[in-house]
């Protein structure tokens, strides 16, 4: 019999589904089954406010001891909740296509967020999304909550809250069908936390050569580049997942696409770039495109793209955005 590969991941039913499709596709590629291994993290069993117990790391943790320990072979996070440093005994061996990286209001009617006025309540538990509703719906009253999708999405019918923002990915992979009405937010005037609707396979340093293989062949190379530009930012700004900052990269062609913004948590200020920068400085596609230059001395293939978001943060920090942050 087969040995199965051990996925670990969060008991939320949103961390169930997208491990779902991971062990899936991997199945198919592997040859072998996939078996979910459910592992509690601390950001399941505290209920406090994200911003109170401190959001970098707290969902994902537990799950790296358990992969350290022998618990399980690979891991499937949620990319924007995973810190930027990464443990040396750990990889992220593949990150797959990035669903939608779009944000969501979700209300009953279809009444547009910038027109939600005074006594309305949206809720909202990320600063930076916080932040974000401020400027949109100044008037509006932004409750800190914590809950799975559908609770949110009931307080809502309720008529508890007016609106809840959600991503867009999160509803796709587990096919909510609510009727409550929603807004898509584009990415323009409301980008999105780094990593945001991608995923994040992560397995140990010194895994077998063929699991390594096999989620190798998860990985989609345009995600992996933009999600990386985009944490690096979030990395050279020394802010954590829960600052209220936002970054987007999205690759087109040999360019690459970079929106960042570091928000006054009320609000009021915001410091922004929008550039578009080539991929072609040395970054070696897989493909065999790009320059190829320093391909047989060991040269760093994602250096190159690392160094466009490391622009990115320094000119947000030259801005003034390191007065913003917490």
């Amino acid at each position: 019999m087969t040995t199965a590969i051990r996925l670990g991941t969060r008991r939320s039913a949103l961390a169930q589904a997208q491990s779902g499709h991971v062990a899936d596709a991997l199945t198919k590629i592997a040859g072998r089954p996939v078996e979910l291994v459910p592992i509690t993290s601390e950001g399941d069993t505290n209920r406090a406010s994200l911003s109170e117990i401190g959001g970098t790391g707290v969902f994902a943790n537990r799950l790296r001891e358990a992969l350290m320990a022998g618990e399980c072979d690979i891991l499937v996070h949620s990319l924007k909740d995973l810190p930027t440093a990464q443990p040396a005994e750990l990889v992220i061996a593949a990150t797959p296509l990035r669903e939608d990286p779009r944000d969501v209001a979700i209300t009953r009617d279809g009444t547009p967020l910038h027109q939600l006025g005074s006594g309305a309540k949206i809720g909202t538990g990320a600063p930076r999304r916080i932040a974000q509703v401020r400027r949109r719906a100044p008037h509006a009253q932004v409750i800190d909550i914590r809950g799975n999708v559908d609770s949110r999405l009931a307080r809502v019918e309720s008529g508890e809250l007016d609106a809840v923002i959600l991503a867009a990915a999160g509803l796709s992979r587990l096919g909510s069908e609510s009727a409550l009405q929603r807004e898509l937010l584009g990415l323009s005037e409301w980008p999105t936390a780094p990593g945001q609707g991608a995923l994040a396979v992560e397995t140990r340093a010194d895994a077998p050569a063929e699991l390594l293989a096999a989620l190798a062949a998860l990985d989609d190379e345009d995600t992996g580049i933009a999600v990386t530009v985009e944490r690096v930012i979030l990395a050279g700004l020394e802010a954590g997942c829960q600052a209220p900052m936002a970054a987007h990269a999205a690759v087109s062609g040999d360019s690459i696409r970079v929106r960042a913004v570091v928000y006054e948590p009320n609000g009021t200020g915001r410091i922004g770039l929008d550039v578009t920068e080539s991929l072609n400085g040395g970054y070696i596609r897989r493909n065999g495109s790009g320059n190829g230059a320093n391909a047989a001395d060991g040269a760093d293939p994602m250096h190159a793209i690392r160094e466009i978001g490391m622009s990115a943060a320094h000119r947000l920090l030259e801005q003034g955005a390191a007065d913003l942050l917490p």
